[in-house]
């Protein structure tokens, strides 16, 4: 009713405002062309820079970077159109009744509100973009598109989750890859406190340099710890991945080789360790 109002008082007719709203049908049959060729473009624009910086490999960043920011312009743009369209509003006004219509919306729609704030939060901030690897509250996976509403990221069992923009504000979002392609990796074995822990050391960064998907440099060197538990000890290894899609792979390849050598030089895995069973509690 305020919008309304609002605009009666624009058109000089107190009494309905109709004279600012264009009820033409033409107008909005104009209206729903320019939407779904916003939703066409939008959709294009996603798909083909995403295929294009697959192609890229690990430079696929500097191309991914721009699919939120081109489908936000695509998108307000539409609005923008689609507003002048069919209120008739000078751009003044059109500034004005924007605000008054996103204070109405406010009131049913917060939920949504603030999924559309989070997108334009992300984009301006870009904690992440598309092709990350990140953890958001409880979900984990690469970033595959950030829309309006919300972002979504595919999970290493490749289950597709979308998460609301809004989650930015309240959860706290770790970020394994920063825009890179590499990633760090951590892997851990355990080992029986009587096995040789240097041996196994070296085991394991053997495994990590010679692995056909490591990424080696200065800034990114291997690394391999040792840490003694009660009852075993720990043997971790840190070393970046050449592309994180190959987390997976690589993990794999490395634990492989490092389980077979172990079984070599007859490093055991721990033992329970042996005494009384504890008693049932009644």
């Amino acid at each position: 009713m305020v919008i309304v109002y609002w605009i009666a008082l624009q058109s000089g007719s107190p009494g309905t405002g109709l004279d600012s709203v264009n009820l033409d049908p033409e107008a909005f049959l104009y209206a729903g062309v320019v939407l779904l060729g916003a939703y066409v473009t939008g959709r294009a624009v996603s798909i083909g820079l995403t295929a294009l910086g697959d192609r890229l490999l690990a430079n696929r960043f500097r191309v991914t970077v721009l699919v939120p920011l081109v489908k936000f312009l695509v998108y307000g743009f539409a609005i923008y159109v689609v507003l002048s369209l069919l209120f008739e509003l000078s751009s003044t006004q059109l500034v004005a009744f924007s605000g008054l219509l996103g204070a109405a919306l406010g009131l049913g729609l917060k939920d949504l509100l603030a999924d559309v704030v989070g997108g334009l939060v992300l984009v301006a901030e870009q904690p992440y973009q598309i092709g990350d690897k990140i953890r958001i509250g409880e979900h984990y996976g690469e970033v595959v598109d950030i829309g309006i509403r919300s972002t979504q990221i595919v999970t290493p069992n490749d289950t597709l989750v979308s998460v609301p923009n809004y989650y930015f504000f309240n959860e706290s979002i770790a970020n394994a890859s920063a825009g890179r392609a590499e990633m760090l990796v951590t892997v851990e074995f355990y080992i029986d406190p009587g096995s040789d822990a240097r041996q196994a050391r070296r085991i394991v960064e053997d495994a990590l340099l010679s692995s056909q998907y490591v990424y080696v440099d200065d800034e990114c060197p291997v690394e391999v710890h040792i840490a003694d538990g009660l009852h075993y000890r720990t043997i971790t290894g840190r070393a970046y991945v050449n592309d994180l899609r190959n987390e997976l792979r690589f993990k794999t390849d490395v634990t492989d080789r490092v389980f077979e050598e172990f079984g070599r030089r007859a490093i055991s895995s721990p033992t329970e360790p042996e005494g009384p069973e504890p008693e049932a509690e009644v």
